[in-house]
């Protein structure tokens, strides 16, 4: 449980911080690109990994992850551009499909009733929790579709790409990531010079120090989302749920009090769901009368 608490906080800052980044029009690009150096250095001092072996585990899970972290990101800024903010969101919260799937037809977990009746609440959560009435009335470009369908596929297979990562035997999950953290950081770097020397962008100084600090926090919510379900190995949808509706919940609170979103009763109904689905998906021993 711990690990699933500590890799939502550092989303939700991770988010935040982007949020805030936006607001003060930081280049958020360069920022997302130094955010991985940082994470390099921190895998690096406090995990010492060995590169010895690594090519006997999941190599194309390295690959596809080290693609996927900033070409998701390009993705999204591009999705929130052509489809806006709101649509973006409900599309990454709804990637939840796919690892759940995953979870019972990829992964073997157990059908446990209860766990069923947690997880149908999770998505009842995430429903209640967009605002559809943006969603419906916000005019988008005809091709916004595509951006859409690709940030809902992303999303989906990070988590499965991840969960598979740490059901590698014999490899320690901290080399995996430091090899991910660094094809990403390449790749994005590549990025960054493609777009500097186009002059689409300016190479600031202040960006790698908000690079850092982002970084310190995407560090937090791979390595603990990585060490949650190594803990929790033989349920993965329980951390798939957990996780969205944890960020969910957590979020709408940061969201109320420092930005000072305001929520519909819709969207409360969906706090008090998606926190009604942690209880049952987590502490099923004290709900026994629900077992069928």
């Amino acid at each position: 449980m711990i690990y699933v608490f500590l890799s939502i906080c550092c989303s939700v800052v991770v988010s935040v911080l982007l949020k805030l980044a936006k607001r003060y029009q930081i280049d958020v690009y360069q920022a997302i690109t130094w955010n991985y150096s940082m994470a390099i250095l921190l895998t690096w001092i406090f995990f010492r990994p060995k590169l010895s072996g690594l090519l006997a585990g999941p190599v194309y899970n390295y690959l596809a992850l080290g693609v996927l972290f900033p070409l998701l990101f390009v993705i999204m800024a591009s999705s929130v551009r052509l489809a806006g903010i709101v649509r973006t969101d409900i599309a990454q919260r709804l990637s939840l499909f796919i690892p759940i799937f995953a979870a019972f037809f990829l992964f073997g977990e157990t059908r446990d009733p209860v766990k069923i009746i947690g997880i149908v609440l999770a998505f009842i959560a995430i429903i209640f929790s967009i605002p559809w009435q943006k969603a419906v009335y916000n005019r988008v470009n005809k091709v916004s579709w595509v951006y859409l369908l690709c940030v809902f596929l992303g999303f989906g297979c990070i988590d499965i790409l991840l969960k598979q990562i740490s059901k590698a035997n014999g490899l320690p999950f901290t080399s995996a990531i430091f090899v991910i953290f660094i094809l990403a950081f390449a790749l994005s770097m590549i990025g960054l010079i493609y777009k500097v020397a186009t002059k689409e962008t300016k190479f600031s100084w202040p960006h790698i120090l908000i690079g850092w600090i982002l970084g310190v926090a995407n560090f937090g919510n791979i390595l603990f989302y990585l060490k949650a379900h190594q803990a929790l190995a033989n349920s993965p949808s329980v951390v798939f749920s957990a996780m969205n509706i944890g960020v969910i919940v957590v979020g709408a609170f940061i969201g109320m009090v420092i930005f000072k979103e305001k929520l519909s009763m819709l969207n409360k109904a969906g706090i008090a769901v998606a926190i009604l689905a942690i209880v049952i998906i987590y502490f099923p021993q004290t709900l026994g009368f629900l077992h069928l």
